[in-house]
């Protein structure tokens, strides 16, 4: 069985209009009274001056027509004096068919696809959205609810499982990565961009810091001195080499560094291609990188470290949300912010958001307005009626009594011109 509901008349002004309708009521009533004493009057006296024939007849003509207009008002509430008069209560006897138009017509009339895009399209809601982020507390209580959700959500996720789902499924993607190619492309376009000769220029110059050292210059001779035949050694010709080619090293070497076209730059270059184009076809590389993946990420270590970044960012969101630091809701308030300016200077940008937000909003009523008019109907049809007709008559009600005092004038008028004609023909 369907439950009834109930309505609020405690709302601003009901008790205003509840007592206008009343007295409202009480005058129309008195109106009609009056009326049928007049004509009761009007015709005791009518025998005194054919004057009082006029009267009489306007008075008749008003309590017909005031008695039959408190008979329409009445009927469209509830059944004249309690009698099971047909065609009255007219609202509360045809409730269900009143739902059931109500519903079809708002569904046809106020959610059809066209009127509900061109209204949708009025609606700037690009510039909406970005005055909203814009607006620093409201940014700030975004962030703040956010981060309320944000425990939770880790919670939910660690106890339904998704956070292993989420873990394997990384882990497989991973292993997935092809990354001889990468590399190569990586390398490709590092020499493409010419960086790798900041390296080179580096190389060189550790190497010749590296030779002008003595320690180095010392290892050096100690080298030659071993392979010089003993009568070389007696003349000290091992140091004499060792600083030959040390001077003539260092000389080469600045020599390179200082011509950017120098043609040991082009073997360099040559070199380092040759490698890269290896790295991305030769089969022994790349099942050695491969290898080298898969050792990494077989790693205990990254696990560990996985599981260690996780727990300091749940402890971190945690002290977030319980207000121990603000780091974080200052940090998302501020992008709020950002975002909300970024849109606002952001004329496409802001143009698709409305499209997209027409598109979704249009399909979504399209889809939904047959649930809506079903809505409208059940709620219509479980309305307490006796209820929603005092609610009704104390708002419309005064307006509704006022036909009854219309009733009485123009059926007065009517009669007095009736009696009127009729008082004429008879003195012809």
């Amino acid at each position: 069985m369907r439950s009834q509901s109930t309505f609020s008349f405690d709302t601003p002004g009901d008790a205003e209009r509840a007592a206008e309708l009343r007295r409202v009521k009480a005058l129309a009533t008195l109106v009609l009274a009056s009326t049928l004493a007049l004509f009761v009057v009007a015709k005791w006296l009518l025998p005194v001056h054919p004057a009082f024939g006029f009267i009489a007849a306007f008075a008749e003509a008003a309590t017909i027509g005031g008695l039959a207009d408190w008979y329409a008002v009445v009927a469209l509430f509830k059944r004249p004096l309690g009698l099971p008069i047909p065609h009255t209560a007219i609202i509360q006897s045809n409730q269900a068919r009143i739902a059931d138009k109500l519903g079809e017509f708002i569904q046809v009339h106020f959610l059809e696809a066209g009127p509900v895009e061109a209204k949708l399209k009025e609606i700037d809601f690009g510039s909406f959205v970005a005055d909203w982020l814009r607006d620093r507390k409201r940014s700030d209580d975004l962030a703040r609810f956010a981060l309320r959700l944000l425990p939770e959500a880790f919670s939910a996720t660690e106890s339904s499982g998704l956070m292993t789902f989420i873990i394997r499924r990384m882990s497989s993607q991973l292993q997935a990565i092809d990354l001889a190619p990468l590399a190569a492309g990586t390398l490709r376009g590092f020499v493409a961009e010419g960086r790798h000769q900041i390296l080179f220029d580096d190389l060189l110059r550790v190497m010749h810091e590296t030779l002008n050292q003595q320690e180095t210059m010392a290892m050096i001779r100690e080298k030659v001195r071993a392979e010089l035949p003993t009568l070389l050694r007696l003349y000290r010709a091992d140091k004499f080499l060792v600083n030959k080619i040390v001077a003539s090293a260092t000389a080469f070497f600045n020599e390179v560094r200082s011509d950017p076209k120098h043609p040991f730059r082009g073997e360099f270059d040559r070199m380092v291609l040759s490698f890269v184009d290896r790295l991305g076809t030769d089969q022994a590389y790349i099942d050695r990188i491969d290898g080298l993946k898969r050792d990494l990420l077989a790693r205990p270590e990254l696990a560990d470290l996985a599981r260690t970044v996780c727990a300091n960012t749940r402890s971190f969101i945690e002290r977030s949300a319980s207000g121990e630091t603000q780091v974080l809701q200052h940090h998302l308030a501020g992008m709020f912010v950002a975002a909300g300016e970024a849109l606002a200077g952001d004329v496409e940008l802001r143009g698709e958001i409305n499209k997209g937000l027409v598109t979704v909003l249009r399909s979504f009523v399209a889809d939904q307005k047959s649930g809506v008019s079903t809505f409208i109907s059940d709620q219509v049809k479980a309305w307490d009626m006796a209820q929603l007709i005092s609610l009704i008559e104390i708002n419309i009600g005064r307006d509704l009594q006022y036909i009854r005092f219309n009733g009485s004038l123009i059926g007065g008028l009517a009669g007095l011109v009736l009696y009127s004609v009729e008082f004429v023909l008879r003195l012809l």
